[in-house]
């Protein structure tokens, strides 16, 4: 161990220098960096005095390209356990002061049995992630190490939570462990990543790209999806992965945690009549829905910067967590197209594996048009929406505010796809298409003959309303439960909640469905 005899160190000095990573000046480099050091990080994140550590002496045993020389304690990562919230969480952190935190065998050996303990006790799983991918110099090992961590995050998903923060570098093979996980935090400009790095996209393609543009945060929160949640510091990350803790069991056989409420569950919601237009085709905004509906306002959006014509996230109603999917006006009228499909549909599936239910809050008139989400292909895309809500056995509440039209209506938690309850506010649409469209096609003819095509079109249009798209029809069906008041939302929403608390549903014996991915 670095040319010295550690028989003749004391237990107190070798873990000192263990402790110091890559020593004061590497630390200072990431400071200098807007980063903490590894164990700073696990300081920040877990409740004080709560960490204990693994593996602390563990070392490489590579011998070739100049490793044989030096090998550091911890392998450039820092594993172990501690709690947040009093609850138990295992957690890993890679030291970049390290070996640039790079991934070698025994550094993802040291990972593997921190998740193995993590699964079989089941608790939440953390990794915060600060690394220049695998160990060159290592060679298969690496890789073989990176495979290891894939094949369990893949059977942890859906028993324990699994949490990834991305600090620093993420690249290569290493980025597809975060992308198994449930969900991912992104520090902005310092967190980064991309399966091949600018150096060998300059080469491969000629394209001139830099960390930021490639695979930045606001690439990963904005555009491809990848991430979920973003941060300015890692302070603020870490305070949001214990936020969203704060919402999820330990595990898929524990409930998830119950606060007592400050919110009275009775509480009238008549806001949400100046909130939600009459008008169809005026806009407005969900979180101002949801956060009037939700124990005391308090709303955690997921994605909120990514596919923004849904919105999902996490609440209390009574003090009970639940999963929040919500048709979003103010973004492409709430239609639903590739991206928002895709959100969503994750989301119920994570809800679902970990008993928490699922209120929907639908405003949509339909899937979005046009040959490129044809061709992206929105069937395949939307499907995987309806797979999700019909596969849930979770608690499904869903209420009609507005529009439900088409496609859109069945997809959007519909009794059709095994919704438990199912409301409607009295101005809701429910119909085939919007009455405009419908009029459109029906009196194709009358209008093309009629000397004033507006004034009949109008009041066709009004007719259709009246007789066809008004919730009173699918109540007639058993379609809809009940149609209520706006102001009524919150409380039976509540009480929904209250008498599906211990439902039971099989499902057939199978190994699995078959997802349309």
């Amino acid at each position: 161990m670095d040319n010295q005899n550690s028989d003749t160190r004391s237990l107190e000095s070798m873990r000192q220098i263990a402790r110091m990573g890559g020593g004061e000046k590497r630390i200072k480099t990431q400071h200098d960096k807007g980063k903490l050091s590894a164990r700073e990080r696990i300081e920040k994140l877990l409740d004080d005095g709560s960490f204990r550590e693994l593996d602390m002496f563990r070392t490489h045993r590579s011998t070739r390209f100049g490793l044989e020389k030096s090998h550091p304690l911890t392998d450039g990562v820092v594993t172990g356990w501690g709690k947040i919230e009093g609850r138990l969480v295992y957690v890993y952190a890679q030291d970049f002061t390290v070996m640039g935190g790079s991934l070698g065998e025994d550094h993802g050996l040291k990972i593997v049995k921190i998740m193995d303990l993590a699964f079989e006790n089941g608790a939440p799983l953390i990794g915060l992630n600060d690394s220049g991918g695998a160990r060159i110099q290592e060679g298969v090992n690496s890789l073989a190490a990176c495979g290891e961590i894939f094949y369990r995050n893949t059977h942890a998903s859906g028993i324990i939570p699994q949490i990834t923060a991305i600090l620093g570098p993420c690249a290569g093979a290493a980025v597809y462990s975060p992308a198994l996980t449930d969900f991912i935090f992104i520090v902005k400009k310092t967190g980064n990543m991309f399966i091949t790095g600018p150096d060998v996209v300059r080469t491969v393609t000629h394209e001139d790209v830099d960390f930021e543009t490639l695979g930045g945060a606001a690439v990963h929160l904005n555009q491809s999806g990848v991430a979920h949640f973003g941060g300015e510091d890692e302070s603020s990350v870490f305070e949001k992965i214990r936020w969203l803790l704060s919402f999820l069991p330990s595990n898929n056989l524990t409930p998830p945690p119950f606060t007592v409420p400050t919110d009275d569950p009775q509480r009238t919601t008549e806001p949400l009549n100046k909130i939600v237009p009459n008008e169809p085709q005026k806009p407005y905004d969900m979180h101002a829905v949801i956060q009037e509906i939700v124990d005391d306002g308090e709303f955690l959006e997921v994605q909120e910067s990514y596919a923004q014509n849904i919105i999902i996230g996490f609440a209390r109603m009574d003090g009970y967590p639940v999963g929040f999917v919500a048709n979003q006006p103010m973004v492409l009228a709430g239609v639903l197209d590739i991206n928002s499909s895709d959100k969503g549909a994750r989301f119920i599936r994570f809800c679902d594996a970990f008993h928490i239910p699922l209120i929907t809050l639908v405003d949509t008139p339909g899937f979005l048009p046009g040959v490129e989400q044809e061709h992206e292909g929105i069937i395949r895309h939307g499907a995987k929406m309806i797979f999700a809500y019909a596969e849930a056995t979770v608690p499904k509440v869903s209420v009609i505010l507005r529009k439900a039209y088409g496609g859109a209506y069945i997809v959007m938690s519909s009794k059709h796809l095994g919704g438990d309850l199912n409301f409607a506010w009295p101005s809701a649409e429910v119909a085939v298409m919007g009455p405009e469209g419908a009029v459109n096609i029906i009196y194709r003819r009358d209008l093309a003959a009629a000397d004033n095509a507006g004034a009949l079109r109008s009041e066709k249009t009004r007719q259709y309303r009246n007789e066809m798209a008004n919730p009173y029809i699918a109540a007639s069906r058993g379609y809809l439960d009940d149609v209520i008041h706006p102001e009524e939302t919150r409380n039976r929403v509540i009480d929904a909640l209250e008498s599906l608390r211990d439902k039971r549903k099989k499902t057939p014996a199978r190994k699995h469905g078959n997802l349309p991915l």
